[in-house]
């Protein structure tokens, strides 16, 4: 399964070295993000330069699924993907602290490129969305590391930002899509497909989570999106999780409103987006943004005329029940 993405420290490389019973031991600092993603994008351009797809029915399930492969021998014709009409591409910024890098960079952009497929008839889900979908995951050059064969929830943020921003570029399938098949599997006609080619910095860079993916390798996703749900709210405050990415970067992990207070306690610090009392003020987020009913106020209490809302003011412990 794809891994989710966890706070982990990136220690240096450590090579071994000499001919005698004294070890050498040489320390490898991390690449810097600026020149691996040259390298990357390089490597990426020469892939979509070298490979086709094309949509096939799929054996097992029904429905329609990518399929990848070399313009080579009897596919030596086949057009390039760097030339479809579907290509697109998004610019996405990274910072070191971001892929927990000592070495400090900020706003590094990396391109990701995606191709839609087949246009989903459904919604776009947001990079903070929990999406129903099915995928496979390569390397460049072909070796497949990971892949569902059915569909599986995923909340977005928890994985891959390449992942997760090339996702949020397809649409999904509607209810009245989904066929059920005889033998309690099932597909849907109206899907989302597309492909997703990521630098290696949005995706595991240095950290890989096995054998399988080398260190600083750009990933390919073939991606199906069945359903959304919109709006995900994954600490169920109230507040949906695309609106606590405060500074809206995509990368719901460093909205923190209450990390110094949180810090201070010596408790874990959680994000905003999975935090239920998000300034630390000791009254529930959802309760600073209801009413006496508990129906939620929008716009949320405090933030009319551009002021702070009380759910992320520490200063305002709002309490309708006490009001």
């Amino acid at each position: 399964m794809l891994k989710k993405i966890l706070p982990v420290f990136i220690v240096v490389l450590i090579a071994s070295c000499g001919d005698d019973d004294d070890s050498n031991l040489e320390i490898v600092p991390p690449r810097l993000l600026a020149d691996q993603i040259i390298e990357d994008d390089a490597a990426i351009q020469e892939y979509l330069a070298t490979h086709f797809y094309e949509l096939q029915t799929d054996p097992v399930f029904g429905g329609q699924r990518v399929v990848i492969d070399t313009i080579a021998g009897d596919n030596a014709g086949k057009d390039p993907m760097i030339n479809d009409a579907n290509l697109g591409t998004k610019v996405v910024n990274v910072s070191s602290n971001q892929v927990n890098l000592v070495e400090e960079e900020n706003d590094i952009p990396h391109t990701l490129y995606y191709i839609i497929a087949r246009e989903g008839e459904g919604i776009s889900p947001t990079v903070a969305d929990s999406t129903l979908l099915k995928y496979e995951g390569y390397l460049l050059n072909r070796t497949k590391f990971d892949a569902v064969s059915d569909f599986v929830w995923q909340e977005l943020p928890n994985f891959l930002r390449g992942y997760a921003n090339g996702i949020a570029e397809l649409t999904s399938g509607t209810s009245e899509g989904l066929v059920q098949n005889g033998d309690g599997t099932s597909y849907y006609n109206d899907s989302g497909i597309g492909i997703i080619i990521m630098p290696s910095g949005l995706g595991y860079f240095l950290a890989s989570p096995s054998t399988a993916i080398p260190s600083y390798s750009p990933l390919v996703f073939t991606v199906e999106v069945g359903n959304i749900i919109e709006n995900t709210d994954t600490d169920n405050d109230g507040v949906p999780s695309i609106l606590e990415d405060l500074n809206g970067n995509g990368y719901l992990f460093d909205d923190n409103t209450d990390s110094e207070s949180e810090l201070s306690a010596g408790v874990f610090a959680r994000a905003d987006f999975q935090d239920t009392d998000d300034d630390d003020d000791g009254i529930p987020t959802r309760t600073e943004i209801s009413d006496a009913e508990g129906n939620i106020i929008f716009p949320y209490p405090g933030s009319e005329n551009g002021g702070v809302p009380d759910y992320l003011n520490p200063d305002v412990q709002r309490d309708p029940n006490d009001n």
